[in-house]
């Protein structure tokens, strides 16, 4: 007889990929999550709290409901129905990770109650092959600031992951429009190929980066930073970039990025105590500009979701 999973509880970190030049490959965790709290029920009943909490329990398109059941159906196994309490703090369609963490608590749900005998690295790779990429779900995973190489919707290709550890953790603002913005959407907008130039500055940015970012350089993120690859192509889908990525370098701001496939945008601060200048700076800009925006502040999440999850582990 199989044993009777016990109640599950997890959280997972919203994240923040691309990273500028860091394009389908740079992403790092960031300190808010999605968190669920799960246990068997004669039928489906779900709670939700925090952002969009209709759309969170909606058993109708719902994402984690919907992975769930699709990957027990794919081992043969009935999905047993599920009482979900959630309760997310991360926008859903804005670029930070909504549908990443979604997607990593809808599988380890489905390994926890379906007694599948999966490994960390074979739930991280699931993950990144529903959603097609592995950059974010490598970085609500793990945790910290994450480089994703291969897999994704390709298993037969290589695939790994380089956590880049830094000296001290940044401060960060996230910059979250009112409108959500489809990932699909924003990737129709960019091109099928690049100029020579366009891709020689996006490596060297790259390496700039994961440089400054290591050894706790923050004069050089202004200009590490920087993108050809995703942005230029972007921005008229969200306005809160070209308002914004005049900032780098001025006011405590380090560095400015789309977030994800935005609209949402990231500014990563000198120190903590750089707020008290970039928050009003920032302000000042989007009412110059027209624009409004909900200001996050928050920092490196250093701790990914497989920590919860081998922790579990350990009291099972």
């Amino acid at each position: 007889m199989p044993r009777t999973p016990a109640p599950f509880r997890m959280k997972f970190p919203a994240t923040s990929a691309n990273l500028g030049p860091g394009f389908d490959c740079l992403a790092l965790a960031l300190r808010f999550h999605l968190s669920i709290q799960a246990r068997p029920a004669a039928q489906w009943k779900l709670t939700a709290r925090g952002e969009s909490p209709a759309l969170c329990g909606s058993l109708t398109s719902n994402l984690i409901v919907d992975v769930y059941q699709y990957l027990l159906l794919r081992q043969g196994i009935n999905p047993h129905p599920l009482h979900l309490e959630i309760h997310n703090k991360i926008p859903i369609g804005k670029g930070c990770g909504s549908s990443a963490a979604a997607r990593l608590a809808a599988i380890t749900l489905a390994v926890h109650f379906g007694n599948l005998a999966w490994s960390d690295d074979e739930i991280l790779l699931e993950a990144s092959r529903l959603e097609g990429h592995g950059d974010n779900v490598a970085a609500c995973w793990l945790g910290g600031l994450v480089a994703w190489f291969g897999g994704g919707s390709h298993p037969g290709r290589p695939h790994g992951w380089a956590m880049l550890e830094s000296r001290a953790s940044w401060p960060l603002v996230v910059a979250i429009p009112a409108q959500a913005l489809p990932t699909e959407k924003a990737r129709q907008v960019l091109p099928a190929q690049y100029a020579r130039e366009d891709a020689i500055l996006n490596l060297q940015n790259s390496i700039l980066f994961a440089l400054a970012w290591r050894r706790r350089r923050p004069e050089l993120l202004a200009q590490a930073m920087q993108d050809r690859w995703h942005e230029p192509y972007r921005e008229a889908l969200c306005p809160l970039l070209p308002a914004l990525k005049n900032l780098a370098g001025s006011h405590g701001i380090a560095g400015v990025a789309l977030s994800g496939a935005g609209p949402s945008v990231l500014l990563v601060l000198r120190s903590q105590a750089a707020r008290l200048k970039a928050l009003p700076a920032i302000r000042r800009t989007l009412q110059a500009a027209g624009l409004e925006a909900r200001l996050l502040t928050t920092e490196l999440e250093a701790q990914g979701a497989v920590r919860g999850w081998r922790r579990r582990a350990r009291k099972g």
